[in-house]
């Protein structure tokens, strides 16, 4: 049998939250929260939610891509600058 994408939890503190979904989700969630407690001990969809979206929020390329580039432009590198010379030394020239 293989494993769950999302492994064993760390051990944190939990934090409750709502969150509206459509019922075929919820459903889902809990089938899949039943499936993950089999595995690795008991636990609610709720619990699961965050360490779900943390593993989608990592495995998403183009979201990695995007904040990199965010990343850059907030530390002022110019986005798609490849060339290891400063910009300054380019408007020498």
């Amino acid at each position: 049998m293989s494993n769950l994408k999302l492994g064993p939890l760390p051990k944190l503190g939990i934090v409750r939250m709502t969150v509206p979904m459509p019922e075929p989700l919820k459903e889902e969630l809990d089938l899949y929260a039943a499936e993950y407690g089999r595995l690795y001990g008991e636990v609610d969809a709720a619990t699961l939610i965050p360490h779900m979206l943390e593993a989608f929020l990592r495995s998403d390329r183009g979201w990695r891509s995007r904040k990199s580039k965010l990343a850059a432009k907030s530390r002022g590198t110019p986005s798609g600058q490849t060339s290891a010379r400063p910009a300054a030394a380019d408007a020498d020239q």
